[in-house]
């Protein structure tokens, strides 16, 4: 691959992402696809066949509205890209109708893209003609949208990932041109220092450290792995990244790997995301057919290729020592550090270890430079940081921002509230191994060091809301199942404490807790955190040290007056009728499956406690309010 060859793909990229036709594409990722994208697809097809429309049909990854899926977007030359949101199969017929007809279709439509920034400064413009685009807001004055700053992002939501010619298009593999046409590795090293990037996978670790300790380790060679083994529950950035831009992060590993004097690397992504794989796959071999991977890339005299692993889902293969024991085919169970990886890693090489975030964000770094990157967010948390939106909040979904951005502006700015009117309790950041930070911080920057101050982590960058509705000593409990259930068991701290810590839990959440018990979970999540071996053991306790922190009140009530405040807790709540308000309509009575509600028409009913399962559907389903729960 030369440098003519590099601009000639990307020309073709440039007619397949904007063509001299009609074009449309659907976001197919797995949010886009669980929601109906493909049967959306599908009929766009149809309908187009049978009207005979000259328009192309494509598929692109996650424009990040999760809420908002399917998501298709409209090319029409000399017009503004146009974004179309919750759509369906019977709105595909109108759309193709009114494309067939000469008209821009209006119905669910979002906003409208003047202009695409490319890597390189280079806007894409487009003409905005037609009256009809008059009313229609641009992307950047869409809430969601208008503080975000998307550079992982870049390309998800718009290329193929499918197609290296729209990745190579949207300046990809430009990057890697310029590295190996005159930049040498210790260069890179210290513009990726320069830059301030850390390690997105959850430690914060900074990048160019790691490159350079692995570099300077002497060995005959060394390795490269991309952590894929994205586990938290209700994150998916990885798997968006991965899904959507699976070029970003293979030219990444391929700068990575020439900065260390690697000659191979390694994908550990979990089994679970299939897409993913699948997309990765076709990318890898689309980049060797290329020559971005194999022998001599650019004629540089620099080789790499990449390799797919796929895990089984053990969240501790999070854990890096633990993932390398997976790759190499052994139990993957966390091994002493140190030595560390960059001294000894895979099969006692020389490894570093980046997730799919951190090796998505080094295309722009060495294209652009470490300054650029680096005037981006806080003096200690520099760039940006998705985080994955989910939860009690009006507008879930993938979310790119500025690191210092404040909570309150991620969750009621671009995530829109709380929704019904509901008051934010709090927010759990870090995945399981993270916090909850109360309403009380809902103006704390959003960085390492202050979420850290503040008893949580940042993690990979999940971001769950939690309303007034929420019991946080259950939400607590929760994610002690879940660390609980993956522990590796090999510390007895870990394995044992967890186990005990789940118990004293469940038994305050059932009503039976003791007044000694809050102080004596502070001090064993204080033992478990200082004796265990990995990561998972470390910051196990978080979930329930910080809640205590701020909603030991909550806990009190558990334990002192055998109440849930959120009536979350069944053994803790009571259903019963109020006399003033009961009609008699009986509609609670005929819903009950396990007749516990006696009454005769009319007239008062009353609810058997010995029979009542307390599943609330009398709550839900009595028009009156005369259901009360206590």
């Amino acid at each position: 691959m030369s440098a003519g060859q590099l601009d000639t793909l990307g020309q073709e990229g440039l007619l397949s992402l904007y063509p001299e036709r009609t074009r449309i594409s659907v976001g197919m990722a797995t949010c886009g696809l669980a929601t109906g994208a493909q049967a959306v697809y599908d009929r766009l097809s149809q309908e187009i066949e049978r009207t005979g429309c000259d328009v192309v049909l494509s598929k692109t990854g996650c424009l990040g509205f999760c809420q908002k899926e399917p998501i298709i977007d409209l090319f029409i030359p000399g017009k503004p890209r146009l974004t179309f949101v919750e759509m369906s199969p019977e709105s595909a017929v109108e759309f193709i109708g009114a494309i067939a007809a000469g008209r821009v279709p209006t119905d669910g439509l979002l906003c409208r893209h003047d202009q695409e920034l490319l890597l390189d400064d280079v806007f894409r413009d487009y003409c905005s003609e037609g009256e009809e685009l008059t009313g229609v807001p641009l992307y950047t004055d869409v809430p969601f949208f208008a503080k975000q700053m998307k550079i992982a992002l870049r390309n998800c939501g718009l290329v193929d990932p499918g197609s290296i010619e729209e990745y190579v298009a949207r300046s990809g593999y430009s990057a890697l041109h310029t590295v190996l046409s005159g930049t040498s590795p210790a260069e890179l090293i210290e513009e990726v220092k320069l830059s301030g990037l850390r390690g997105r996978g959850g430690g914060g670790f900074p990048t160019g450290l790691k490159w350079e300790f692995t570099r300077r380790t002497e060995a005959e060679d060394r390795f490269i792995v991309c952590n894929a083994d994205e586990g938290d529950p209700g994150a998916y950035m990885d798997r968006s990244i991965l899904e959507g831009d699976p070029h970003s992060v293979i030219e990444g590993m391929i700068i990575g790997g020439y900065a260390i004097g690697a000659s191979t690397g390694f994908i550990y992504c979990r089994t679970e995301y299939p897409l993913a794989i699948q997309r990765l796959e076709v990318a890898l071999e689309q980049a060797r057919l290329h020559g971005f991977l194999g022998d001599d890339i650019f004629g540089s005299g620099f080789s790499f290729d990449i390799r797919i692993r796929e895990g089984s889902g053990a969240f501790v293969c999070g854990e890096e020592t633990s993932l390398m024991h997976s790759i190499e085919g052994v139990s993957p169970e966390p091994g002493n550090r140190p030595p560390f990886p960059s001294e000894s890693g895979l099969w006692e090489k020389p490894t570093n270890i980046n997730n799919v975030e951190t090796w998505s964000n080094i295309p722009p770094i060495a294209l652009k430079g470490g300054k650029w990157y680096s005037a981006i967010g806080t003096e200690k948390s520099k760039g940006t940081k998705v985080f994955s939106l989910v939860g009690k909040v009006t507008n879930t979904g993938l979310v790119e921002v500025p690191m210092g951005i404040t909570l309150r502006e991620i969750i009621y700015d671009i995530g829109g509230g709380i929704p019904d009117d509901r008051e934010f309790k709090a927010v759990q950041t870090g995945g399981p191994s993270g916090g909850c930070i109360p309403a009380s911080l809902l103006d704390l920057p959003v960085d390492y060091e202050r979420l850290a101050e503040a008893g949580s982590i940042m993690g990979s960058g999940g971001m769950v809301v939690m309303d007034e509705d929420t019991c946080i000593v259950d939400i607590a409990k929760y994610f002690l199942e879940f660390t609980n259930d993956e522990s590796c068991g090999k510390c007895t701290s870990c394995r044992d404490g967890s186990d005990l810590m789940l118990a004293i839990l469940t038994r305050i959440t059932s009503g039976e807790g003791r007044p000694e018990d809050i102080d004596f979970l502070l001090e064993l999540g204080e033992a478990v955190m200082d004796a265990s071996q990995c990561g998972l053991g470390q910051t196990l306790p978080n979930p329930v040290l910080s809640t205590i922190k701020y909603f030991r009140d909550e806990y009190s009530a558990h334990i002192e007056r055998a109440e849930c405040p959120a009536h979350v807790c069944k053994p803790l709540i009571v259903y019963r009728i109020d006399p003033e308000a009961c009609t008699g309509c009986t509609l609670c009575a005929r819903n009950c499956s396990m007749s516990a509600i006696r009454g005769e028409p009319r007239k008062l009913h009353v609810i058997d406690t010995g029979r009542c399962t307390k599943c609330g559907v009398c709550y839900d389903v009595c028009k009156f309010n005369a259901v009360i729960l206590e």
